[in-house]
């Protein structure tokens, strides 16, 4: 072997031997590392190179274009789309130009997000130059995140450079060929700071080591970025572009503040059909329903659709008006519409308190199609659930709200636009705070005022016209107490997670404070029951919305644990009715994209069906007196359960209980009480359990009484009579 193959070979097994030791003290470092911190160290270890591949000021700079002819050449879109790419013209809706750049061109783009906002976009994909500290690391750099209140070290609300200069980056890895269209940016979203960049470069790439920067006529585009933190701008590349990667490069920013930006990144995947990777982890449905977001009108016509398909089972109704005049319009499902069915629960969903939540509202327009073609189609569970329930689907609560942010379009409204009603008021906690009422009655057992643990009356100064309360809360307040729900769940958006009552604090001195309700339990079976079957809110391996991680609660959450609410809807009606009601948080995204709703239908639609299913769980009866006829207004009381209902007005109850025995009582006025064993199995359907009670004595002689045309005469007057004939008779 001569001396030159030999130096090759040790050269080549050197280098074998470094490679090794390499990985090995990666391995070494990454173990030393804390858990939570292993990826994002990687992540840094991985990027360093990309930094130093930025000059120091004063030194010459070249990398951000590619020599034509080379591999990897970045080139201009062709003009053809994708079929599978077709766009709502009303998506993304862009406002008119300002001079400050606010805006948004007047032609809506041509792809839809890439998905940071809704994290289809991983954290493995985000990459930056620097970084302050990891909770400002590029994986927090997603439009619309949300800081923690104390903007800690994991959780912050943007990505921040770690240096205020020219040579700062954040980088997105599609992982595949995107035609890039657009930039949407904001500023860091904080409570103690302010921080946003007012210009940019943008600057792709198909292997992040040769760039080439988005140029025109003049030379390197200069993008407006923002001007204040929250609200979102759009930038249109003046020529989509197409490649893996994309940078976004700060020139310049708030002049009191630092690099900090979220952002969200229009584009088309090109499509690869050898790329096993990408058709694993595409979503698709077979459902064939009307996937886009409705305005008003385009609600109301889907609602007379589905009546006009389903007539025998299906009803269009309103309960009230918005502040703008709008009706509040809801569907209603059930083999006898129109009419409550003794023995039968109700059930609700509704969605749109905020108006900017418009996952939910599109999910209920899709359950509501789904329903009624699974049943025209026999699907046997649907036909049951419909046949043994009454269903109320009110899908926009807050139409004035969603009016603005869809005027806004999916991705530019930010995280508020829209939430309140006309007049201002936050829908959701806008409710009579019962809570205070009972707790302060409890904690003061010798206090006259005694108030019952159910029913709790509508305090006289929410019910004055003085009152700071929305006409949709008022509207909401009279359908809860016309019609005898037994289950409900509010849809909001914003988070990945169900929540249940009390959503008020019982300690006047903490913000978050694990606040049980009688039935806790139940309440915590009927949160587990959507979230273990929704697709992803049990994932452990999931990222987290925003800064709350509710793995450890498998996607649920007691509501004051989370933070303190008073006046929420769930605690009104746990309080106020019969009601069983919980906020379920069904995307990270307020208002995804119209090209996301087949698949956040997937993700919901077996938890909204198993949800309207445990409105069977529990007891059921019906309360008569001895003549066979319904007693309302009877109360219902379980054993070690300091929460009672009542029955309707045909003297039906339903009661939510999980599996086992209970003693049950039942008590009307005039009536005598009664008690009986009822036990709950673990098979759905409620048990039967009925009771017959007589009328007491009293109430015997006064019906009698009355019915001859008499009143009953009190045992001291009838004394007083009798000693004044014995008297007369005596003289």
């Amino acid at each position: 072997m001569s001396a030159l193959s030999k130096k090759g070979s040790c050269s080549s097994q050197l280098c074998l031997a470094l490679c090794a030791f390499g990985l090995a003290l990666l391995g070494d470092l990454s173990q030393a590392v804390p858990m939570d911190d292993q990826d994002y160290y990687l992540q840094e270890i991985s990027n360093r190179d990309h930094y130093y591949s930025f000059p120091y000021p004063g030194e010459e700079y070249f990398p951000f274009t590619e020599q034509p002819g080379e591999e990897g050449t970045i080139r201009a879109a062709e003009p053809e789309e994708h079929p599978g790419f077709k766009l709502s013209r009303k998506e993304l809706k862009p406002k008119k130009s300002s001079k400050k750049g606010k805006s948004i061109l007047e032609t809506p783009p041509d792809c839809p997000p890439l998905g940071l906002e809704t994290l289809k976009i991983t954290d493995f994909q985000l990459h930056a130059s620097t970084a302050k500290r990891y909770g400002l690391g590029a994986h927090r750099g997603r439009l619309n995140i949300q800081a923690g209140v104390s903007e800690n070290d994991f959780y912050d609300g943007a990505w921040c450079a770690g240096r205020n200069d020219l040579f700062q980056w954040i980088e997105v890895d599609a992982r595949r060929l995107t035609k890039f269209t657009g930039v949407i940016t904001q500023g860091r979203n904080s409570l103690w700071s302010s921080n946003w960049v007012t210009s940019y470069r943008v600057l792709v790439s198909n292997d992040s080591h040769a760039w080439t920067a988005v140029r025109n006529e003049s030379g390197d585009v200069i993008f407006e970025g923002n001007s204040e933190k929250e609200i979102p701008v759009l930038n249109m590349l003046p020529v989509p572009l197409v490649a893996r990667y994309i940078r976004i490069n700060p020139r310049s920013w708030f002049e009191e503040g630092s690099i900090c930006m979220r952002l969200e990144i229009l584009g088309c995947p090109l499509p690869d059909p050898n790329n096993y990777y990408h058709r694993r982890n595409e979503m698709t449905t077979t459902d064939n329903l009307d996937f886009k977001h409705h305005n008003y009108k385009e609600m109301r016509q889907l609602m007379k659709t589905v009546n006009k398909m389903c007539p025998n089972i299906t009803r269009i109704y309103n309960i009230g008006k918005s502040h703008q005049g709008l009706k509040l319009y809801a569907v209603e499902i059930s083999d006898n519409p129109g009419e409550h069915e003794v023995g039968e629960p109700e059930f609700r969903y509704i969605a749109g308190a905020h108006g900017n939540e418009v996952l939910g509202r599109e999910l209920i327009l899709l359950l509501m199609q789904f329903m009624c073609q699974e049943y025209l189609a026999g699907n046997p569970r649907i036909v049951h659930l419909i046949e043994d329930t009454r269903i109320h689907l009110l899908p926009s609560v807050n139409p004035d709200g969603y009016d603005k942010a869809y005027k806004a379009g999916s991705e530019l409204g930010g995280w508020s636009l829209g939430r309140w009603t006309q007049d201002g008021i936050d829908i959701n906690n806008n409710f009579p705070d019962l809570n205070s009422l009972l707790w302060e009655s409890e904690d003061q057992k010798k206090s006259k005022r005694k108030v019952p643990n159910h029913h709790i009356p509508i305090p006289d100064w929410y019910l004055s016209e003085n009152a700071t309360v929305a006409v949709e809360t008022r509207a909401i307040i009279a359908w809860m107490e016309k019609i005898p729900f037994v289950l409900g769940g509010n849809l909001q958006g914003g988070e990945l997670v169900v929540a249940y009552p009390y959503d008020m604090v019982r300690s006047l001195w903490k913000t978050q404070d694990y606040t049980p309700t009688p039935d806790d339990h139940v309440f915590r079976w009927l949160a587990y029951s959507y979230a273990s079957t929704h697709r992803l809110m049990t994932d452990a391996r999931r990222r987290a919305c925003h800064t709350e991680d509710f793995q450890k609660e498998d996607g649920t959450v007691n509501g004051a644990s989370w933070h303190t609410v008073a006046g929420s809807i769930n605690d009104f009606s746990y309080l106020h009715t019969n009601c069983f009601e919980l906020s379920i948080y069904v995307g990270c995204d307020k208002y995804p994209h119209e090209s996301e709703l087949p698949e956040e239908w997937e993700n919901n639609r077996e938890s909204l069906i198993v949800f309207m299913e445990q409105v069977h769980r529990g007891i059921k009866g019906i309360v008569k007196d001895v003549h066979g006829r319904g007693i309302p207004n009877a109360i219902i009381s379980v054993e070690g359960v300091n929460h009672d209902i009542r029955t309707g007005a045909d003297g039906d109850y339903w009661r939510l209980l999980n599996p086992g025995e209970y003693v049950v009582s039942v008590k009307a006025e005039g009536y005598t009480a009664a008690t009986k064993t009822c036990e709950v199995g673990y098979d759905m359907g409620a048990t039967q359990c009925d009771f017959t009670i007589s009328k007491t004595n009293l109430a015997r002689i006064k019906e009698i009484m009355r019915k001859f045309g008499k009143q009953p005469i009190s045992l001291s007057l009838r004394r007083l009579r009798q000693r004044a004939r014995q008297w007369r008779q005596r003289r």
